[in-house]
């Protein structure tokens, strides 16, 4: 059994937090929400840990992250561990390893990638830092990474920011993946050829080379909403796609799928697109085309 303290009891830190309770391990959890909280502040979670402690901050990323590194560095001792499990840009690592190291604090990154499935399926883990620390904190990756052999659901990636920078370059695939179920899906709809859209993708599940978890959470919504139609199609993004395009710029590495899968987020969030209403206007000049008014 493990003692750990858990900042950020949201979507993921409170499932995880469940999952490590089931297998055994005491967990203390702390959130700005009274109701989920097991403590009234960080000091109050950092008194309740025995020496050494182990803490993992699941809150945003940037300041929020940052600020909570920060305060940890003031409350913890030498020997004391921080892992930062949250969606850091990998650059951000070094700057909360070097603070934490001045006081003998260890620290790691950890990509965790599942949603909210995790609490039951287990999370995919990619981890950055020393491989000692890896070692004290394998006992919390054994219980939140999926059932099965270790390396098929957990990676030491390699030193301070490796496994965000995993994370980062997983999310940027996942983009292109999801993409490419959506555009699927459009094509089938719009073509009438097919006459149950939904069949046709819930027959893909099983024998092939598309199948995949998230095929399988495309079935889900299309069984609870088979046209689609209850959402509008305004998507946002977390931030690591556009890190991932840095990268394959700084890099020299084409990635066109990634960069049209971003791109096409922007783009739903465009009602009325000036770059659109510029092709329609230049399709109509030059070819007399048939343009659709506003108000017409």
């Amino acid at each position: 059994m493990v003692q750990l303290g858990l900042i950020g009891l949201g979507k993921m830190g409170f499932n995880m937090r469940e999952r490590l309770r089931a297998a055994g391990h005491e967990v203390v959890g702390y959130d700005r929400n009274p109701d989920v909280s097991d403590t009234t502040s960080l000091e109050d979670l950092v008194s309740k840990l025995d020496a050494p402690r182990i803490v993992w901050i699941m809150v945003p990323a940037g300041e929020p992250t940052r600020a909570t590194v920060t305060e940890l560095s003031n409350l913890l001792a030498a020997g004391d561990m921080v892992i930062d499990g949250g969606n850091s840009k990998y650059t951000d690592d070094k700057l909360n390893a070097d603070l934490l190291a001045a006081k003998s604090i260890g620290y790691l990154d950890c990509g965790v990638s599942g949603g909210v499935w995790g609490k039951d399926n287990g999370y995919g883990l990619m981890v950055g830092g020393a491989a000692s620390d890896v070692e004290k904190a394998m006992p919390i990756f054994d219980a939140l990474r999926p059932d099965g052999p270790r390396e098929e659901g957990f990676s030491h990636a390699g030193d301070v920011g490796a496994g965000h920078y995993a994370k980062m370059i997983h999310n940027g695939i996942e983009y292109g993946m999801m993409q490419a179920f959506a555009e699927g899906f459009e094509l089938l709809e719009a073509a009438k050829v097919v006459k149950d859209v939904p069949a046709v993708i819930k027959g893909w599940q099983r024998g092939t080379v598309v199948r995949s978890w998230l095929l399988d959470l495309l079935v889900r919504a299309l069984d609870e909403d088979p046209e689609l139609d209850d959402l509008e199609g305004y998507v946002e993004d977390s931030g690591e796609g556009r890190w991932t395009l840095e990268e394959a710029i700084n890099n020299a590495v084409p990635a066109p799928v990634i960069s049209a899968a971003l791109f096409a987020r922007f783009a739903s969030r465009q009602e009325h697109s000036a770059a659109m209403r510029a092709v329609a206007a230049l399709r109509n000049q030059f070819g007399g085309h048939a343009v659709k008014k506003v108000g017409g």
